[in-house]
């Protein structure tokens, strides 16, 4: 079995040497990585063959195929969880002093996920003939968004790319949280939803039709209700794929127009803000992200206009966007950022007060910070609040939809037993 000698980070940065016998280089990592080290070099001592690189490493077609996918709408949930891991393991590499493609060759060696570590190998070999770490890293646009870029292309530019590199991941992390909070407030929701469309159609497809038969042999003149709730199940019966199909097609007219029409995103946007508590929570997540892009980005070193252009695209609301597009305008044209973010109407008055404070102290990245962090508590009681008023709306709706297909059934059977 093959001898390696590694040389690896423990935990707290502590530099730690050493052999471990392995069958393969990628076993021996393995193994290291259970130990909870980070390799940094790797050097087999005695037996086994060096693992060759060549084009044997070259993507096929269709990994090409989906990395231009993949480049188009920029990176996945899955992807930004990588990137996060690789972003905070870098930035402890570099902080320890160790140079940028060593560090490189650390993080590809121990790259689990067989396109990272192409895309890894590439930024290594792009920055060893001479490229920049912010223009390898725009090569590929399905992994790195435009702020990781414009942050990393700052942090070069100051030398301080390990604490940009740091910083960038927390980022990531504050947005990673913001978004499970809000997905979980409406996971429990939807699900009500579902289960209870899911009841109701089999009450009306199979258990209805079953006893509005019987019903109708007796030759009784029904009452209202009982006739409504028939209608409605031969509706359901028959007519079930136009129902579906009338749903799937709003749902991809709603998507289409978001999508493609400024003016209907806007709308769709205004309107989800103006919706009780879903509101609130939508316009606390889109000022957090604000807040804290803008911060991230002016601590990093990014120029003011630049990092309000890089803002306005992550916000995830058009009202906000367009509304830091007009801020961006007013700042080109002199103006504080403060004015026009009070002016826009957009944001809460107590963000348009505290970032003013925070341009007349000179301290505007930290305040920004501060709000962020506010946010994010406020996104937690909202969600408590918006979960605690859907929960028994939901079991009204499902209870009262349920007790009328109940009445209706059991009126004329009542009325039946009295003759």
């Amino acid at each position: 079995m093959p001898i390696y000698e590694y040389v690896a980070f423990a935990a707290g940065g502590v530099t730690s040497k050493g052999i471990v016998d392995a069958d393969s280089e990628r076993d021996a990592r393995q193994k290291l990585r259970k130990k909870e080290l980070l390799v940094t070099k790797l050097t087999e001592t005695r037996g086994g063959k060096r693992r060759k690189k060549g084009s044997g490493n070259q993507p096929g077609l269709f990994v090409r195929i989906l990395e231009a996918r993949a480049a188009a709408q920029g990176p996945s949930t899955r992807e930004t969880e990588l990137v996060l891991g690789m972003t905070r393991q870098l930035a402890t590499l570099l902080g320890s002093g160790i140079p940028l493609t060593e560090s490189l060759s650390a993080l590809v060696d121990q790259a689990e996920h067989k396109r990272m570590e192409t895309m890894l190998r590439q930024i290594r070999e792009s920055i060893q003939q001479g490229t920049s770490m912010a223009d390898a890293l725009a090569q590929h646009p399905g992994w790195f968004t435009e702020m990781y870029i414009n942050m990393v292309s700052a942090g070069q530019a100051a030398g301080n790319l390990d604490i940009v590199l740091s910083r960038l991941a927390d980022y990531m992390q504050a947005q990673r949280a913001m978004r499970r909070k809000i997905v979980g407030a409406l996971t429990y929701p939807a699900m009500m939803i579902v289960i209870g469309m899911i009841v109701v159609t089999i009450l009306m497809a199979k258990v209805v039709p079953e006893i509005t038969a019987m019903l109708i042999e007796q030759g009784k003149a029904l009452p209202p209700a009982t006739r409504v709730l028939i209608s409605v199940s031969n509706v359901v019966q028959n007519w079930w794929w136009a129902i579906i199909g009338g749903f799937g097609l709003i749902s991809f007219a709603v998507e289409r127009t978001y999508r493609t029409s400024d003016a209907g995103q806007l709308w769709i946007d205004r309107s989800l803000l103006r919706v009780p508590v879903l509101g609130e929570l939508l316009r606390k997540a889109a000022v957090g992200r604000f807040t804290r892009t803008l911060s991230t980005l002016l601590q990093s070193g990014v120029p003011v206009i630049q990092s309000l252009g890089i803002t306005e695209k992550v916000v995830g609301n058009r009202v906000i966007s367009d509304a830091t597009a007009t801020i961006s305008q007013r700042v080109v044209e002199g103006a504080d950022i403060s004015g026009p973010l009070k002016q826009s109407g957009a944001f809460p008055s107590v963000v348009g007060y505290m970032v003013a404070v925070g341009e007349q102290s000179g301290d505007l990245e930290q305040m920004l910070d501060r709000i962020a962090v506010a946010y994010d508590e406020e996104i937690d009681v909202v969600t408590e609040r918006l979960t605690a008023l859907l929960e028994p709306i939901m079991i009204v709706l499902l209870a009262g939809v349920v007790g009328y297909i109940v009445y209706a059934i059991v009126q004329p059977i009542l009325e039946i037993g009295q003759i």
